[in-house]
């Protein structure tokens, strides 16, 4: 097992790593629209939120040896069930013709009062 850590990504606030390694996967905590050079969260439109999370993901990814076009499988929380189609038109936008497998999960309040998270899993190599 091998912990990732990028200074590309938000650093972790709590007792948790950026992303874990093992047996090839890489699991990707929760990622948000947080600016990873600040470390201000980012108060943008649920659509944008989800690109910059998807981005700090990205660059987790790429951190460990992995992309975008290796994720396997992505989970989605959306602060309200309503976001869902701003959510998925910003995901298609960032995977393109790749599609993994992914849940979107509506929660209620999201840390820093932000409208989106995303987690992953991908292959690595």
């Amino acid at each position: 097992m091998q912990f990732i850590h990028t200074s590309n990504a938000p650093e972790p606030a709590g007792h948790y790593s950026q992303a874990v390694l093992h047996n090839g996967l890489i699991f990707v905590s929760g990622q948000l629209a947080i600016d990873p050079q600040t470390r201000q969260p980012l108060h943008l439109d649920a659509g944008d939120q989800l690109t910059k999370a998807l981005q700090n993901m990205e660059q987790i990814l790429l951190a460990a040896g992995s992309r975008r076009d290796k994720v396997l499988k992505c989970t989605v929380f959306v602060a309200d069930v309503a976001l869902w189609p701003e959510a998925n038109a910003a995901y298609a936008a960032f995977f393109g013709a790749h599609r993994p497998a992914r849940s979107i999960v509506p929660t209620g309040n999201l840390h820093h009062g932000l409208l989106v998270e995303v987690e992953a899993v991908a292959v690595v190599g």
